[in-house]
């Protein structure tokens, strides 16, 4: 069973950076696209970034130059680095695991991150 455990949410200031950290299990995800996603209240939600097996990344506009994907494929772990976060970064955000086979995503839990001075 595929699951994935997301962790490392906060409440951070302006500016400041954060780390979110997921861990994969049931898989070794070799076929799969590692990522993030975020919602915010009433919103939908949206790619953030992803990662496939072999290091090629997508952004979302609104992130670039400011947050870092990167993934372990032995560890089956895949981190977002946030620098210069801004208040419209403030959502809820969940690891995702999209198969490039069958193009199923699973879902962590949720990590809330806030931020506000």
């Amino acid at each position: 069973q595929v699951q994935l455990v997301e962790s490392g949410g906060d409440l951070v200031q302006p500016g400041g950076s954060l780390t979110l950290s997921c861990i994969g299990s049931g898989t070794r995800f070799n076929n799969y696209l590692l990522g993030w996603y975020r919602q915010a209240p009433g919103k939908q939600r949206e790619l953030v970034a992803n990662v496939s097996y072999f290091g090629q990344t997508t952004y979302a506009d609104a992130v670039k130059g400011r947050f870092t994907i990167s993934r372990d494929n032995h560890k089956s772990t895949v981190q977002l680095q946030m620098n210069s976060l801004k208040l419209e970064d403030t959502a809820t955000y969940y690891c995702s695991a999209t198969s490039t086979v069958s193009g199923f995503t699973h879902w962590g839990q949720g990590t809330q991150v806030t931020v506000a001075s």
